[in-house]
Parts: structure tokens; sequence; C-alpha cells
């Protein structure tokens, strides 16, 4: 087991749980982001997933697991991309915040 850092860090991810059904997902998706209200992380949906953001690395994937089981079919396809920082503070919204610093704009919204 590895030796845990400091109690304060954040842990960023890009969750994307759907189930492999043709039609619209939109219910089921909404089931899985509904499943995270149980935990405690902040989450933010976009077209392409959900980033959310933790604390604790355990908590994370909890959550995700949680939105996993959440989606009732046959087949569901579950996709985690975690960022866990362990040596400093930065949540999501700084990282968006550094992009829009080296663009010198906020990048473009939905037309």
């Amino acid at each position: 087991m590895f030796p845990r850092p400091r109690s304060t860090m954040t842990v960023v991810a890009l969750l994307s749980v759907a189930p492999v059904i043709e039609g619209s997902m939109a219910s089921e998706v909404a089931k899985a982001v509904d499943a995270l209200e149980g935990f405690d992380v902040s989450y933010e949906t976009n077209p392409m997933g959900t980033v959310v953001e933790a604390e604790d690395v355990d908590e994370l994937f909890a959550a995700a697991a949680a939105a996993h089981r959440a989606v009732d079919a046959d087949r569901v396809s579950t996709v985690l991309k975690v960022d866990d920082k362990r040596t400093s503070d930065v949540g999501a919204g700084k990282k968006v915040a550094s992009v829009e610093r080296e663009l010198g704009r906020p990048p473009k919204r939905e037309r």
C-alpha cells in the first residue's frame, strides 16, 4: 500500500457512463449523473461526459462505480480518466482559467 499524500488534494476526472442501446441515452445517463449526488464530489456535465472533482481518490472511484451501477441496461460502457494531483490542490476551474489566460480570452461556448 502506498502512503497517502497530504490530506488536501484534488482529484479531477472525466467520467462517461452510457448504456449500449439504440436511440436516446438521456434518461439512463441522467440516472448515472444523479447517482453522483450521494457522494462528496462536485461535477459538471458536458456533451462528452461529466467532469468530477473530489478531495479523495477513493470517494471519486466510489462515485464513478455508483454512476456505472445506476444505468439500467444489458450492457454499459464506462470510461474514467483520472488526474490525481498529489502534490497540489488544482481543481478543474483553475485548469480552465490557465488555458483562458494563455488564450487571452475565454474559449468559445455554444453557438
